[in-house]
């Protein structure tokens, strides 16, 4: 008997060909409440993405992230395979992208031209993601009395590793292929804990200590030289929905944080609410108000008199 033979006599064993028939059949069922039953949906793979990411950190940082053999006469060459190769395979995935948001009628040779024309556009952001990259590396480095050299901040620490994914992946978002950005963040979010949607807005010289279980917000707007710590949440207060009770989705709902902020670790902080300039958040207060600039919240303590609206928070003014 042969392996096929042999395999088949398996497989009727554990009754795999009847599952097999009844997955089809949900499969199909599904794809017809979605109207897709001639045309099921083909995604961008996360695999591919991940060593996507991989070649674009390598060709940012080559002398870190590259060959360890690199020599100095060879960083432009290694630069340009590198990217020539993460960058071809962007394409093939942003093609899949925008054939399945049909968003170019679905002509084949109309998604290969809007694909290789966005993934053009992105890579001329990557000299200005590598400096903004820069400023949260020396951000890291500055603001961590542990790190001994912005080498270590960038090969160590989960921090760096979710924002160099967030950075590449908000270009993407902007540029209008949301899935593929937030298929690259949550690659991030798996390796490290740390769950930044794409759509967020964060300026340069942002730090995050330790990392895990932060949570930033599709609508979050984060300035310059901000810091967090691990399990800080920037979230939504509430969730509205429309007259048919659907999820209102894209409304602004997550806190503008502005320059010069630091929030310490577990803090949560929700709603459409401005965290002032300058300000210091406590650990583990939560916040559902805004406050003014030079602000220090303070995990509150229980006392007689509250005033109304007290959110777990007691504030000074610097």
């Amino acid at each position: 008997m042969s392996q096929s033979e042999k395999n088949a006599e398996v497989g009727d064993e554990l009754g795999i060909s009847q599952i097999v028939n009844e997955l089809r059949e949900v499969r199909l069922t599904a794809l017809e409440h979605r109207n897709r039953l001639n045309r099921p949906p083909k995604l961008p793979a996360r695999k591919a993405l991940a060593g996507v990411v991989e070649g674009l950190g390598a060709a940012l940082f080559p002398n870190r992230l590259g060959l360890p053999d690199l020599r100095e006469e060879g960083i432009d060459y290694f630069v340009g395979h590198t990217l020539d190769v993460a960058l071809r395979e962007l394409v093939v995935q942003v093609r899949l992208e925008l054939s399945l948001a049909g968003e170019v009628a679905g002509q084949a040779e109309d998604v290969r031209a809007r694909a290789t024309s966005l993934v053009r556009g992105f890579a001329a952001q990557l000299p200005a993601v590598r400096q903004l990259l820069d400023s949260d590396i020396r951000a890291a480095y500055e603001g961590d009395p542990a790190a001994r050299s912005v080498d270590e901040v960038l090969v160590c620490y989960p921090g760096i590793n979710a924002i160099i994914h967030y950075r590449i992946a908000h270009v993407l978002h902007q540029l209008g292929v949301p899935l593929i950005a937030r298929m690259i963040t949550e690659i991030a979010h798996s390796a490290t804990g740390i769950d930044i949607h794409p759509g967020a807005h964060i300026g340069e010289g942002f730090f995050i200590d330790h990392g895990t279980g932060v949570v930033i917000g599709e609508t979050c707007i984060i300035g310059r030289r901000v810091r967090l710590y691990q399990a800080v949440t920037l979230g939504a207060k509430r969730f509205p929905v429309d007259a048919d009770g659907s999820l209102v989705k894209g409304n602004a709902r997550h806190p503008i944080v502005e320059d010069d902020v630091v929030i310490y670790a577990g803090a949560t902080i929700l709603g459409r609410i401005t965290i002032g300039r300058g300000s210091v958040i406590g650990g583990n207060v939560w916040l559902t108000h805004g406050v003014p600039a030079n602000s220090n919240i303070s995990q509150a303590q229980m006392r007689e008199g509250a005033p109304a609206g007290q959110h777990n928070g007691t504030a000074t003014h610097q």
